[in-house]
């Protein structure tokens, strides 16, 4: 009997690797809060969209994660989120080993500490909002596909995104800018109103990419379907 196990498809790699730098990516980048002036004003954050710099890195993890689920099916998706989850701590421990050790000039090194230390932060509000925000994508995503078959994958991709992505804005923001500063004393413990505009205004954008990505996560089904001649690894439950 032959136990050996099929090759990954280049599309699978692709999609693991996208979902993998999408999330490292966020973690480093999300201590930076980005401003933009809007060219009309909007309840509770005005003409200033604020929001963290992380915001289209994690959103291109739910890209990438609703084209994997689609192709590969629910358990296939979990694993590799839950996989996801585990590395966020290899992240946390790399930099604070390089934060640890000695440095040739001590100004850099301080620096260095100041920028990259408060990403931890980021990777605790990240690790509890990833764990539930990505699950809960995984499993709206495959609630709606048990009840619509094939049809109506832009349902799937903007409902399933849309609610686990105000979930994991509510709890990523709370705990990065808030919560995690003030019980570990590092970076500055923002206030209510900072926070409210921070999660308005990520979540705007998060909302506004899940709608727009909708034709993308099509086209990369398409693709790959035609190519690998793949539909899910399983039946939607």
């Amino acid at each position: 009997m032959n136990h050996q196990r099929a090759t990954p498809t280049v599309a699978q790699v692709a999609l693991i690797g996208l979902f993998v730098t999408a999330l490292v990516t966020a973690q480093v980048t999300a201590s930076k809060i980005l401003a933009f002036s809007l060219p009309f004003s909007l309840p509770i954050i005005g003409a200033e969209l604020a929001l963290p710099g992380a915001a289209l890195a994690y959103a291109v993890t739910f890209l990438a994660s609703d084209c994997y689920a689609e192709l590969y099916g629910r358990k296939a998706t979990q694993i590799v989120v839950n996989v996801g989850f585990a590395l966020n701590f290899v992240v946390l421990a790399l930099v604070w080993s390089t934060i640890a050790a000695p440095a040739a000039d001590p100004a850099v090194a301080t620096e260095f500490a100041t920028v990259l230390g408060a990403s931890t932060n980021v990777v605790l509000g990240s690790l509890l909002a990833y764990v539930v925000s990505q699950n809960w994508d995984v499993i709206v995503f495959h609630r709606i596909r048990a009840h619509t078959g094939r049809e109506k994958l832009w349902l799937r991709n903007i409902a399933s995104t849309a609610s686990s992505q105000a979930i994991d804005t509510v709890i990523f923001v709370s705990v990065a800018f808030a919560i995690a500063p003030a019980i570990l004393g590092i970076g500055t413990v923002s206030g209510g109103s900072a926070l409210l505009t921070l999660i308005v205004g990520q979540y705007l954008l998060k909302l506004l990419i899940a709608v727009l990505d909708t034709p993308v996560v099509y086209a990369v089904v398409s693709i790959v379907r035609s190519r690998d001649g793949v539909g899910t690894a399983e039946t939607p439950s």
